[in-house]
């Protein structure tokens, strides 16, 4: 392999594109929005456009396509079983669809899985065999290396790290469950929290920063209040972070990986709010030292582009590039 890949990385808001090369270089890149609402082929043919955008002079120096894309998607055959942010995108078979377009193999892969790929070839976990990467933002979604190779599951469901139960009589979660780890640590989850605690009649400098409309606070704003001295706001990252050390505590247990690697921007830009209860409850639950002492959990360290590269990287490992 020695041409282009391009890169999609396929969001409920935007749609990122790239050409790239092996090495991680984007040689360019576009975004354009999303626009979820317009449906279904809307969405297709934007993607297709963009995908033709960035296409070099010499068409044929382009060895393949990959896209991250929202979950549950089948790895192995490039279909999206359904995407919460992308209304109509059920059982589509996103790979066939832009093999026939393009006529170069392409390969989809659901976004945070593929990010675990991209942290380990251009990111924080480069030389790693095993590592969990977790994005925790609007939702909380995971990726499993293990022995270089990327965990998939039967049906290629696997790592939903953000739907283990870490209280079962907790929040209702977009999933349908109750007291997934996404309901109770993610950003949203963080906000719904504070509002509720508020709702209650407790103080916090929240309500006036919202001038009284509590469905205007967000956990960028519960952060902002909390780096402030808000016990509120600082409550309410506390226990998210204690609850996302438990789903962290269960996943060594299981999987024992040589490194932890957090994303998304609520892990990455609430500094210890979060972090601190987290490796607190991590020392004081997890069943021996072993598991913690030397297994650091680290940010992530390819922000924006994690999608891209992702979907770079999984172009790579699947063609058995090293």
């Amino acid at each position: 392999m020695g041409g282009f890949i391009v890169a999609v990385d396929l969001g409920g808001t935007q749609i990122r594109t790239a050409l790239c090369r092996e090495d991680g270089t984007i040689i360019k890149r576009i975004s354009d929005l999303t626009r979820a609402a317009e449906g279904l082929d809307a969405v297709l043919d934007r993607l297709i456009g963009s995908v033709y955008a960035v296409l070099p002079d010499r068409v044929e120096d382009v060895e393949a396509i990959g896209v991250a894309a929202p979950g549950p998607l089948d790895p192995r055959t490039g279909v999206v079983i359904s995407a919460g942010n992308l209304p109509g995108w059920t059982n589509v078979p996103l790979k066939n669809i832009l093999e026939r377009e393009f006529g170069v193999p392409a390969y989809a892969g659901n976004d945070a899985n593929v990010a675990a790929l991209a942290e380990q070839r251009f990111g924080a976990g480069q030389g790693i065999h095993d590592l969990v990467y977790i994005t925790v933002s609007t939702g909380i979604g995971g990726g499993i290396i293990v022995d270089d190779r990327m965990v998939l599951g039967s049906r290629g469901l696997a790592a939903e790290v953000g739907h283990q139960i870490v209280f079962p009589d907790g929040p209702r979660c977009t999933c349908g469950g109750k007291g997934c780890l996404e309901a109770i640590s993610s950003g949203p989850a963080i906000a719904a929290y504070a509002v509720e605690r508020i709702s209650a009649g407790e103080p916090s400098v929240l309500t006036a920063m919202v001038d009284g409309d509590l469905n205007r606070i967000t956990a960028r704003l519960v952060n902002e209040a909390a780096q402030a001295g808000d016990a509120l706001a600082q409550q309410a990252f506390h226990r998210a972070g204690f609850y996302l050390g438990l789903g962290i505590i269960s996943l060594m247990h299981i999987l024992n990986p040589a490194i932890f690697i957090l994303g998304g921007s609520v892990a990455l830009h609430s500094g210890n709010l979060l972090w601190e209860p987290m490796h607190k409850v991590i020392r004081e639950r997890a069943m021996s030292p072993l598991y913690w002492e030397h297994t650091p959990i680290v940010p992530a360290a390819l922000g924006d582009d994690v999608g891209l590269l992702g979907a770079l990287a999984l172009v790579l490992a699947e063609r058995g590039t090293v």
